[in-house]
């Protein structure tokens, strides 16, 4: 067996089989290792293909101080870490939304009824609006559209885009104060 240090100055100069026997030497044991942190093996699977394609994209530039048996087991740990994390973050998100939903749900018979009432004033004032103005508003506000995408979209400059926002704004807020006074 070639040592590390001539095994990493070969993958360097792009000699694919030696960089394939490491591959093959370490595949299995790898997405074993990292199964047993992100608890899934076809998500082992990913991260460990993903050090080893960083391995190979970067193998001129990659600086393995140890040996790389060392630096894949910690890249894997690290993707896999990463992947917990990620998986972590999207659970608080929904768990957060699911909540919010949840207080939603609780409402009292006269919220739903000002938040129907509310909903209807807002209807009723984009219909007032001019349809170019309207169907800015509903791409930026519904579709979640930039304004520079709008502008693209609609062949209009993102000025325009910004001054037909500004103009349904205004038209809302006057209809809701409206609405609000005569409460």
């Amino acid at each position: 067996m070639l040592t590390d240090v001539t095994v990493l100055h070969k993958i360097k100069e792009g000699d694919i089989r030696t960089f394939e026997q490491v591959f093959r030497l370490y595949y299995s044991p790898l997405c074993l290792y990292a199964a047993g942190i992100t608890g899934r093996m076809a998500v082992a699977e990913e991260v460990v293909q993903e050090v080893f394609y960083c391995l190979w994209r970067d193998r001129q530039t990659i600086q393995i101080f140890h040996s790389i048996k060392s630096y894949l087991y910690v890249a894997v740990r690290n993707g896999s870490l990463q992947y917990v994390e990620h998986c972590e973050v999207r659970e608080r998100h929904q768990d957060a939304i699911a909540a919010k939903e949840q207080e939603q749900a609780l409402s009292t018979p006269e919220e739903v009824l000002e938040y129907k009432e509310l909903e209807s004033v807002i209807c009723r004032a984009m219909t007032k609006l001019p349809e170019r103005r309207q169907r800015i508003f509903r791409m930026h506000r519904d579709e979640g559209r930039k304004y520079n995408e709008i502008a693209t979209l609609l062949s209009i400059s993102i000025k325009t885009v910004e001054a037909e926002m500004s103009k349904a704004l205004q038209t809302l807020r006057k209809e809701i104060d409206e609405y609000i006074y005569i409460l």
